[in-house]
């Protein structure tokens, strides 16, 4: 078996192989890593550190800890610093006051959700169910906009407005 030099650094050999599920376009992608770069990435993690050293780099990696340590949520006053250090949030505003650092890791850690994806207590019926789908399509359609993805954002528009002829 020939050795693969890693597809980041194109040095070391890869010796992390990583599979990319693409949910968007139902395919898988393939990556190989030597151990230096899949580490940067947040694959993996050496064994010798803990998991707060690794959300620590992670999000050094993802955006400038300058620019971003001084950022505080209006209402609790935590600042982004506070969590970075403690891994807790303060209050549940600071969802919305570090969304641009935290949902790079939300989606990370839960498959690409970026929003609760879970189960509607029984006493709900389908109506819940129904209105969390129609929610959840909303906030998907709303994203696709944003991150200027037209294709998805056409196929959201589309499953959207069938869901609700099927409610009617």
């Amino acid at each position: 078996m020939p050795i693969h030099l890693c597809q980041n650094c194109g040095k070391a050999p890869a010796t992390v192989h990583v599979t990319d599920v693409v949910k968007l376009h139902n395919e898988n992608r393939e990556r190989h890593l030597c151990e230096n770069c899949a580490v940067a990435e947040g694959v993996t993690i050496k064994q010798h550190e803990s998991m707060a050293t690794a959300l620590q780099e992670f999000i050094k990696q993802k955006a400038g800890i300058q620019e971003i340590a001084q950022v505080t949520c209006p209402e609790c006053g935590i600042s982004f610093r506070e969590f970075r250090n403690q891994g807790l949030l303060g209050c549940p505003h600071d969802y919305r006051a570090f969304d641009k650092y935290l949902s790079p890791l939300i989606e990370r850690a839960h498959d690409g959700a970026t929003h609760h994806i879970g189960k509607v207590p029984t006493r709900a019926g389908g109506g819940g169910k129904r209105q969390n789908g129609l929610l959840r399509l909303k906030r998907d359609l709303q994203d696709a906009i944003d991150s200027e993805d037209y294709e998805r954002a056409a196929r959201l528009r589309d499953q959207i407005k069938s869901f609700e002829r099927q409610g009617r």
